[in-house]
């Protein structure tokens, strides 16, 4: 019989060439014993019946060919909250949380406002909004059916009530709306961007990822589009490339908002950029 201590053993010397092969053999197995590490650790000489270390094998397997963590599980954290993941969605990232962090230091915490997440994938902005303000009404949109699929089953299984999804490309699916804040991480990977076919990114989405050939196209639709959408002193919030800031920044003004910023990430690069229309 193959111990836990083993099995783990075995997987990292299979996953040798990745920078996280000990996380992401403990978060496989994680996954196969429906057990948390704790018990990785507390039992390394209980063993794995055939069954376990088949499954986990096979895992262990696809994660050595390149296939990510979160789609062998079918789950990824973000913002605290457990969500599910599939192939048809972008994997949530920790970068995206200052997404969420800014938008809930700039809108005012005490009132029940209207804020549409762009594209949500598989709801991660929309949920952890709708989490930390219940009284809020959060517009969730998407044009992939298939995402919207895991975002709902995402948002039933936290509780969630108050979230509105919509299927439909960025804005249009809410265009009757007036909002509060329109937020988004759309794509915006330059199309021939090399770093499309390295790692994890390859197995992801390629429409969740680019947009044009620099990377803009999708940006300079939803700075146009707040315009549109928002209220009077509504803000818009963008998440984009560490080199971007200033391209999106002009995106804002040429669309005519003002109190144009960015906001740094923990890298020190400028990842979320906010604006606000002011009439």
């Amino acid at each position: 019989m193959t111990s836990i201590a083993q099995a783990l053993q075995q997987a990292r010397e299979q996953l040798q060439h990745s920078d996280s092969a000990q996380l992401d053999a403990e978060v496989l197995l994680m996954h196969v014993l429906g057990k948390p590490r704790s018990h990785l650790h507390a039992w390394p000489e209980a063993p794995l019946d055939t069954g376990q270390l088949n499954r986990f094998t096979a895992l262990v397997e696809a994660r050595r060919k390149g296939q990510p963590v979160a789609y062998l599980t079918g789950q990824r954290e973000f913002w605290s909250l457990p969500l599910e993941v599939s192939e048809h969605t972008l994997i949530p990232r920790p970068d995206t949380e200052l997404l969420v962090e800014q938008t809930l230091a700039l809108l005012p915490a005490d009132k029940p406002l209207q804020v549409l997440d762009a594209g949500t994938g598989s709801g991660a902005i929309a949920l952890a909004l709708a989490h930390e303000r219940p009284h809020w009404q959060i517009f969730a949109s998407d044009r992939s059916p298939e995402c919207l699929v895991v975002a709902r089953h995402n948002a039933t299984r936290l509780g969630l009530g108050n979230i509105h999804f919509f299927t439909g490309h960025w804005c249009d699916a809410v265009a009757d709306q007036c909002l509060d804040a329109l937020v988004s991480n759309p794509p915006y990977i330059a199309e021939q961007d090399p770093h499309l076919v390295e790692g994890d990114v390859r197995f992801e989405p390629r429409s969740a990822l680019s947009a044009g050939m620099d990377g803009l196209d999708d940006l300079e639709q939803l700075a146009a589009a707040a315009m549109r959408v928002l209220k009077p002193a509504g803000r818009i919030l963008l998440e984009h490339g560490f080199e971007q800031a200033k391209e999106v920044c002009n995106l804002l003004k040429d669309n005519g908002l003002s109190e144009i910023s960015s906001f740094r990430d923990l890298a020190g690069h400028e990842r979320v950029s906010h604006a606000r229309k002011t009439t």
